[in-house]
């Protein structure tokens, strides 16, 4: 529930007037996620958002989770063609079948960086040594949309088998996992998670 004072504070521009934005905003975007099913979520819905809005994605979210089985990424990447079929007749996602496919491919590059590292969450967050950065104060109208650091994960995770993981993509991901905090300079947010 919104309360009337909560819709009077300064948050970033992108914020809409639906309540889901302002919860997304006020609760998630930018704060440090640490584990691998968030991760993991984050990742495919980025992907799924190419070409959308990121309300377009949020508002199926849930969808996504049942679909996706919670975005265990091991589930994931054992899907096959009948899970496939599945996902393409499944309404309360987007039925793209090249970002279908992506999920399950990232979900095994994403098991196969879990082998090698330990946990996801020790490889992706060494992109920024393993706390999160500021960007410089801006003005709220000047959105970013990469990064070297959103470049050098982008590369890093193409050559690592990932798709729909290019450099926008990957600074969307870094925002929203807290990577990054690109809260305005106006925005109430930007200080309580600095």
């Amino acid at each position: 529930m919104i309360f009337m004072w909560d819709r009077m504070k300064k948050r970033c521009e992108w914020v809409s007037d639906d309540p889901l934005s302002i919860e997304y905003h006020d609760k998630e975007w930018g704060v440090p996620v640490h584990d691998e099913c968030r991760l993991f979520e984050f990742l495919v819905l980025e992907g799924a958002q190419a070409g959308l809005t990121w309300m377009t994605i949020l508002r199926r979210r849930e969808n996504y989770r049942k679909a996706f089985d919670d975005f265990n990424p091991v589930k994931v990447a054992a899907y096959g063609p009948k899970d496939i079929r599945r996902l393409l007749s499944n309404g309360g996602i987007i039925r793209n079948r090249l970002k279908i496919e992506s999920a399950i491919t990232n979900a095994k590059a994403f098991v196969r960086v879990q082998h090698e590292f330990g946990t996801f969450d020790s490889y992706i967050w060494q992109f920024v040594r393993g706390k999160p950065t500021m960007t410089p104060k801006r003005e709220s109208c000047r959105l970013l949309t990469t990064s070297d650091e959103a470049i050098e994960m982008s590369k890093d995770l193409k050559r690592r088998g990932f798709r729909f993981v290019g450099p926008t993509i990957c600074y969307a991901f870094m925002e929203a996992v807290g990577m990054v905090n690109d809260h305005s300079r106006d925005c109430y947010r930007r200080k309580q998670l600095q």
